[in-house]
């Protein structure tokens, strides 16, 4: 009996046995391929992280740089002081200019024609348009010094040598008073002296050495020669 009992008992733990080895193999494999899968996510995010960062970095840095390499062609500082913006068509306008050219013995005093691009900057620092400047001549004197009309003639005649420099004195007369002078002829100017069809300087080529648009004024008689 003992022994019939004990031979049942070997046949049962082997049996047990065969089936829980299935069982523990499926758990395995299935722990594995878990193990696995995870695996192949971390792996495949983390490429993409990195890729994103790298994304990132060149989209904060390129700009970063593109600005800081632009920034310093539009500072004002770049523009030319003691310059005049002058109606370059004016008769009495282009008079008054060979005047200064021929009492400034220094060279302080530069010159540019309204009517060209190279003016255009010099406007836009001043904060004024093409109109304004056909109205009231424009003398930039320095950065943040500009001046118009019968104070920007005076200022430019403080920079000449004596005895010219003296009439700057006549500051001291109202500013009202002067710029309604001023005004006055000023509207009259082509009735009184007539106007040209092109800046007057382009028939005057020695005084281009005064110009700072001399190039623009250079192109345009060559491009007149053909």
């Amino acid at each position: 009996m003992n022994m019939m009992s004990m031979m049942r008992g070997v046949r049962a733990l082997a049996t047990l046995r065969r089936c829980s080895r299935p069982l523990i193999q499926s758990f395995a494999a299935s722990s594995s391929s878990s193990k696995s899968d995870n695996g192949v996510v971390a792996a495949g995010a983390a490429p993409d992280l990195a890729a994103g960062e790298d994304l990132l970095l060149e989209e904060e840095e390129s700009p970063a740089v593109a600005v800081d390499a632009k920034q310093p062609l539009t500072t004002p500082s770049l523009l030319q002081p003691g310059v005049v913006i002058y109606d370059g068509v004016c008769h009495l306008c282009h008079t008054g200019v060979k005047w200064v050219i021929g009492a400034d013995k220094r060279r302080k005093i530069k010159f540019c024609c309204l009517q060209s691009k190279t003016a255009e900057p010099y406007m836009k620092v001043c904060g004024l348009e093409r109109e304004d400047v056909s109205r009231r001549f424009l003398f930039v004197e320095g950065p943040g010094l500009y001046y118009q009309g019968s104070t920007a003639a005076l200022r430019v005649l403080s920079h000449l040598p004596l005895p010219y420099s003296a009439l700057s004195t006549l500051t001291v007369v109202p500013t009202p008073l002067r710029d309604a002078v001023y005004d006055y002829v000023a509207k009259r100017r082509y009735d009184w002296f007539g106007k040209d069809e092109d800046c007057l300087v382009l028939k005057e080529e020695e005084l281009l050495d005064r110009f700072i648009d001399r190039e623009e004024i250079m192109a345009k008689i060559r491009s007149n020669m053909w």
